[in-house]
């Protein structure tokens, strides 16, 4: 059988997987807990997505290990679109520099691209005595050891910008890490927690329900969802820069067709007016770029990142 015979079989062969694809309903995997950010957004992304490819994609929750679970899940599932991955900073750009784990970011998966950005917002339990981000940092300065702050587990973006905080104003705060952000609520609600640094996306509910303070938020400007919450730059910490990407990805091996599909539907997806509504009442804000893009982004953060956890020599458990 000669090369060019073969590959013209092979050419007919992904051509007729992708007419066929998707004939049967797609799994979403969210490596996160319920009604946390990534899960937030990735049921947003799905509803449209499965509009657009006239399949529904089910989403399932797959938390732990700071989201390697569930990451790990969908790199060793069959390559064949019918599983995909919407993952994080936490899961791909700062768990791989953190410790070892038993997928790459980069050679286990197939980007289709960088879904959306989520600005972080600094919340204070509705006790603690403190209005703005100069107090807080003065009461922990002249606590030193007796805040601490919550995070979705050790090695995840919530930990880090704990983390990069400490370092920033220089305090001593005591990391209190949990299965879920959302698992910390009521400890923040009763002062059990002093803190948390979380994603606005996944912080809203619970600042509508006055069980968490709004402080300061990672963005370039004031959200129109907290108009009266400065930016950590306008209260006087512009170093405080870093911020949550969210992304989906396939298993590696996926073929390249079925892969541009998905990122050509998800990307037009982000542009629909009623997706867009919902992304702004959670501060999300949608981004959509090619695969090779998103791996540069991926990258990025990595290298950032990891000047963090060196820096404060968090480890892995």
């Amino acid at each position: 059988m000669s090369m060019r015979f073969l590959f013209a079989v092979l050419l007919l062969f992904s051509l007729r997987a992708e007419a066929q694809y998707p004939n049967r309903p797609i799994r979403l995997i969210v490596p996160f807990p319920p009604a946390g950010a990534t899960d937030i957004v990735g049921r947003i992304v799905a509803q449209k997505l499965g509009e657009r490819l006239g399949q529904p994609v089910v989403v399932e929750n797959r938390p732990g290990g700071g989201g390697s679970l569930g990451s790990d899940l969908a790199a060793k599932s069959q390559a064949d679109g019918y599983t995909i991955l919407i993952a994080t900073s936490s899961t791909h750009s700062i768990g791989p520099v953190l410790q070892k784990l038993p997928y790459d970011p980069i050679r286990d998966f197939a980007p289709i691209t960088h879904v959306a950005n989520v600005p972080n917002v600094l919340v204070v339990g509705p006790k603690l005595p403190v209005k703005d981000l100069k107090d807080l940092v003065a009461l922990a300065k002249a606590q030193p050891g007796k805040l601490n702050y919550a995070s979705s587990g050790i090695g995840t973006i919530v930990h880090l910008n704990g983390e990069l905080f400490k370092m920033i104003a220089k305090v001593d705060i005591v990391h209190v890490p949990y299965k879920g952000t959302q698992l910390s609520i009521p400890d923040l609600a009763s002062g059990n927690v002093a803190m948390l640094v979380d994603s606005l996306a996944s912080a809203m509910p619970n600042i509508r329900s006055g069980n968490a303070r709004p402080i300061a938020l990672n963005a370039p400007k004031r959200s129109a969802l907290l108009p009266e919450v400065p930016t950590f730059a306008e209260a006087g910490m512009p170093e405080f820069d870093l911020y949550t990407w969210f992304g989906m990805f396939a298993p590696a091996g996926t073929p390249r067709e079925i892969v541009a599909r998905l990122q050509r539907d998800v990307v037009a997806g982000l542009q629909a007016p009623d997706l867009l509504e919902r992304f702004d009442a959670v501060g999300a804000e949608p981004v959509g770029s090619t695969p090779e893009q998103f791996v540069e982004r991926i990258r990025s953060d990595a290298a950032k990142w990891g000047e963090v956890i060196k820096t404060a020599n968090v480890k892995a458990q």
